[in-house]
């Protein structure tokens, strides 16, 4: 059987052909041929994953009868809700405890093994194709697990948190492992397919962020999109020159209000050239030159004050730089981008690192 390997190979990459062209008809002539030939784990793989692809207009529209992989060498169609390989996968997530378990993956494993594991399961247990019950469930298990692993942040946290949280009683009786905490995807599991796998099995359908979530977006309604979005641009563009002459009118009307300046500046300015600095954390603020003759308040009140705005601002900033560099991970993830993955992991967060060293010093 080793002689005909050179011929299997060829068959399988005339099937991918054909599976890219969506001739499933072809593609499953070919596959089968290399398994007869000689049987390997990608031909199995790819009859899987043939499965998912739309009926081409040259098959007939009699429901198909599915063939089961491990079939005899006849290839004897047989009409079955699930095969005996789909139900055992099922079976053996829903016993698993945490998400290496249930990718079958070491702890240690990488992110080109974690997608892997993630693909072959997701042809395995994806609800259109496996009827078992319980696949629906086990196919969100493994969306969840591939959302959380292949996250850098997520991951840690994950790995800090342990594997013995969240076990909440399945409806089925045993036992159910949610790791939620924050942990998952914005994603739904069909949309984290659709993502890994592309428009060859799901048409022309794209995904697009749209209010922090995953959403379908279809080459049919792409001008609509654009014709929105150009309109919100022309709107913001208007908002944006007349926004100075607003804050003009504001800051003349607020101006009326205030009594007095105020006692303190986290910034050195002309009007508070004198700067001090707080007992407890040592954070620098700038007062007036007539501070100490002119200011009559207590002194511990204001640099607790002092202390607290300048947290406060620390917080905001230290945010907004965590959900940047989340937002180019992200991105890169998706796109496949090595380069700009590699510089969003450089992306610092000096605020964070600044609020983590005062919490130390507390």
């Amino acid at each position: 059987m080793e002689g005909n390997k050179d011929e299997a190979t060829r068959c399988i990459e005339l099937a991918e052909k054909y599976i890219k062209e969506k001739n499933r008809e072809k593609a499953e002539k070919f596959l089968y041929k290399a398994e007869k030939l000689f049987p390997t784990q990608k031909a199995k793989d790819l009859l899987l994953q043939i499965n998912l692809m739309a009926p081409s207009s040259t098959e007939t529209e009699q429901p198909r009868k599915r063939k089961v992989v491990h079939a005899r060498v006849e290839e004897t169609e047989v009409k079955v809700e699930y095969t005996p390989e789909q139900e055992e996968a099922v079976k053996r997530i829903k016993k698993c405890k945490d998400y290496y378990e249930i990718l079958a993956i070491n702890k240690d494993a990488t992110d080109s093994e974690i997608k892997k594991a993630y693909k072959k399961l997701a042809l395995l247990l994806h609800p259109d194709k496996n009827k078992c019950p319980g696949a629906s469930e086990a196919f969100k298990a493994i969306g969840n697990a591939v959302a959380v692993l292949t996250d850098t942040e997520k991951r840690k946290q994950y790995d800090l948190y342990g594997s013995d949280e969240d076990r909440v009683s399945n409806s089925r009786g045993g036992s159910y492992h949610s790791y939620t905490r924050g942990f998952e995807s914005d994603a739904t599991a069909e949309e984290l397919f659709n993502m890994f796998f592309g428009s060859g099995f799901g048409g022309s359908n794209v995904y697009v962020r749209r209010g922090g979530r995953w959403q379908r977006h279809t080459a049919n309604t792409q001008q609509e999109h654009h014709t929105h979005h150009r309109e919100q641009q022309n709107g913001f563009t208007a908002f944006i020159q007349i926004l100075p002459i607003l804050l003009a009118i504001l800051l003349s009307m607020a101006s009326s209000f205030f009594i007095s300046d105020p006692a303190y500046s986290l910034q050195a300015s002309s009007k508070y050239p004198v700067m001090r600095k707080t007992q407890n954390l040592n954070v620098p603020y700038f007062v007036k030159e007539n501070f100490h003759s002119e200011y009559q308040g207590s002194v511990r009140r204001l640099e607790l004050s002092v202390e607290e705005e300048y947290v406060s601002n620390l917080r905001h900033a230290c945010y907004r730089e965590k959900n940047y560099r989340d937002s180019m991970i992200w991105k890169a993830r998706n796109f496949g981008d090595k380069e700009l993955w590699e510089t969003a992991q450089k992306i610092k967060t000096p605020s964070c690192d600044t609020l983590h060293n005062l919490r130390n010093h507390g």
